[in-house]
């Protein structure tokens, strides 16, 4: 319960002032539970993120069918809130310490974050971006360039995949480089908006399916597929998809979650059939393709800014 005599309500804001962010390191039990009192406590926004992100510490939270229960929290994590003001970033650190959920400030950090409109700024971070010289992902407020040969117009949103990382990026180039589809059945595992769906279906695949574990995933790519003129054989959650082997299987999700699904990911493939893994450092991709060399003669296929597309064909079964 926070005291009256502790805050005060906030005064109107200065075009000019910063926003502050604070940010507080946190382990595996109290990360849920600080988010949740900073939210109380008047912060705009609280994010989490992985603490150990981008070494080898690094841990993906992922939940799978067949697979352990996910985690619900990394073990070392960095709680970020956004306050209006310091004088309220303060007021909501001593309100921590009051209910031991903070026990010091001890690794607490605070920064000044410049008022900006949010709006442009998102904006300005997605551009159009061509692939392989034929097709175009387009952001909504952009126009296609005239004459593009293939346009994917899409909004950014909740789910991932708007073109732009390096993953999303090779797995198009992929598929733009083994057109024409006609006759191919693919299914993107992990859909995330979409694209790569959309890809397939607009590069004339025989059918597309499209399954993740995020309903908001699902709901994204019905709607960009439907924006689009693709219709989906299946757009639906990966618990829900019919047993059926595909042509191409292209999972673009995380090294660890791919191994852990190689069997699985390998038996929904054709005999001889493609298949194509992305989300995977390159530091990553000899392990990988050692985790699937029972079921697929796997090869990197491209890399860009230190992440790599591993494709190949699956071997012939009797």
């Amino acid at each position: 319960m926070r005291s009256s005599a502790q805050f005060q309500p906030a005064q109107p804001r200065h075009a000019t002032m910063p926003y502050r962010e604070v940010t507080i390191p946190a382990d595996d039990a109290r990360a849920e539970a600080l988010s949740d009192a900073l939210m109380e406590l008047d912060a705009l926004s609280v994010s989490v993120e992985d603490r150990e992100a981008g070494t080898e510490a690094e841990q993906a939270l992922f939940g799978e069918p067949g697979l352990p229960a996910p985690r619900s929290a990394w073990q070392h994590s960095l709680v970020h809130a956004l306050f209006s003001t310091e004088a309220q970033a303060d007021a909501a650190l001593l309100a921590l310490l009051g209910t031991g959920l903070l026990n010091d400030l001890a690794g607490v950090q605070q920064t000044d974050v410049p008022e900006q409109d949010w709006v442009r700024l998102t904006q300005s971070q997605f551009q159009p971006v061509c692939i392989e010289g034929r097709l175009w992902i387009v952001p909504s407020w952009h126009s296609a360039p005239e004459n593009a040969p293939l346009v994917i117009q899409l909004d950014p949103g909740l789910a991932f995949g708007t073109g732009t990382h390096p993953t999303t990026q090779l797995c198009l180039g992929w598929l733009v480089q083994q057109s024409p589809w006609n006759g191919r059945d693919l299914l993107d595992y992990g859909c995330g908006s979409g694209i790569l769906a959309i890809a397939a279906g607009l590069l004339k695949a025989r059918s597309v399916s499209a399954v993740d574990i995020d309903p908001d995933a699902v709901r994204a790519s019905q709607a960009n597929a439907q924006a689009n003129g693709v219709e989906l054989a299946h757009c639906c959650h990966v618990d829900m998809l019919p047993e059926q082997r595909f042509d191409v299987v292209l999972a673009n999700i995380l090294a660890a979650p791919l191994k852990l699904l190689a069997p699985m990911l390998s038996a929904r493939v054709k005999p001889a059939g493609r298949l194509v893994l992305s989300g995977i450092l390159d530091r990553q991709a000899e392990e990988l393709i050692q985790v699937y060399a029972p079921y697929a003669n796997l090869h990197v296929h491209a890399e860009q800014d230190g992440w790599v597309c591993l494709a190949g064909t699956t071997y012939a079964r009797p």
